[in-house]
């Protein structure tokens, strides 16, 4: 359910494992654009050789592409993966519930909104469960798995086996915690780096530098929350108050990019300018 980087980003791991997605969105059009978009990025993993060439064309066969709600009635597995918003997940969610069969696991990518709350219009809410993965998908390797209060046993056991089968390492959150694990930890330190770069005590580009060289991290913070989206950090932040509200306030700098549609990777421009 979605078709934007993590809804497509989970479809063609699953496809190229051998699973057939039927892959759902509002505009069929950016549906199948999100396939062209599968297809490129498998056929680039090829041409790399890290995978046969001969796997491109078959894994992306094993896509469907619907903008019919009513194609996902026969799933054993729904994944949303849409946009940060409680109420829209509610109203999907809902949807999902009416629509599925009793034995469908119905599963958010939701990044820090509560599963509980996710699950609270659902008829059966034992069978609603987080299943967060991270971007980019094919590289990254966990997945949170997030029991609401409700989430039943079963459920779980089910959604981990598929998500080990897909080649993903798992790690289990007996709440549904603003933040879970890594979202907690990420934004904390996020946080405190624009800080430094608000306090006017280093730039960004000498932040990332001192990230990547003094704790050896593979990217900087601020090239790390441009690839990652700077649409969602707002709501991410919102989820974490909850802990802590001053902690955990978004800062005005990452404010300010969202409101001029500053994204990041997905936009052309974030805390960085790239070349689209």
């Amino acid at each position: 359910m979605g078709c934007g980087t993590m809804g497509t980003g989970i479809a063609q791991q699953i496809a190229l494992c051998g699973f057939p997605v039927v892959l759902y969105g509002r505009n069929l059009q950016k549906v199948q654009k999100a396939v062209e978009k599968i297809r490129a990025s498998l056929k680039r993993s090829a041409d790399k050789g890290r995978m046969p060439q001969e796997e491109v064309e078959p894994a992306v066969a094993r896509i469907t592409v619907t903008d019919h709600l009513e194609d996902i009635a026969g799933a054993d597995l729904v994944i949303e993966a849409i946009a940060e918003d409680l109420a829209l997940k509610q109203e999907f969610f809902e949807k999902m519930d009416a629509l599925c069969g009793e034995t469908c696991i119905l599963a958010s990518n939701t990044s820090a909104l509560s599963i509980t709350k996710i699950a609270s219009r659902c008829r059966f809410p034992g069978r609603v469960i987080g299943l967060h993965f991270f971007h980019p998908v094919a590289a990254m390797k966990l997945v949170e798995i997030v029991m609401g209060q409700q989430t039943a046993e079963d459920t779980y056991a089910s959604a981990r086996d598929f998500c080990e089968k897909i080649g993903r390492i798992c790690v289990r959150l007996n709440t549904d915690a603003p933040g879970f694990i890594v979202n907690r930890v990420l934004f904390a330190y996020f946080l405190e780096c624009v800080h430094i770069y608000e306090e006017g005590i280093a730039s960004k580009e000498d932040i990332d530098t001192a990230i990547r060289y003094g704790l050896n991290h593979p990217l900087g913070p601020f090239r790390l929350m441009d690839m990652g989206g700077l649409d969602t950090f707002p709501s991410v932040c919102a989820s974490l108050q909850q802990i802590d509200e001053a902690r955990f306030a978004c800062p005005d700098s990452v404010k300010k990019l969202r409101e001029e549609g500053k994204f990041g990777d997905k936009t052309g421009e974030g805390w960085y300018r790239y070349g689209k």
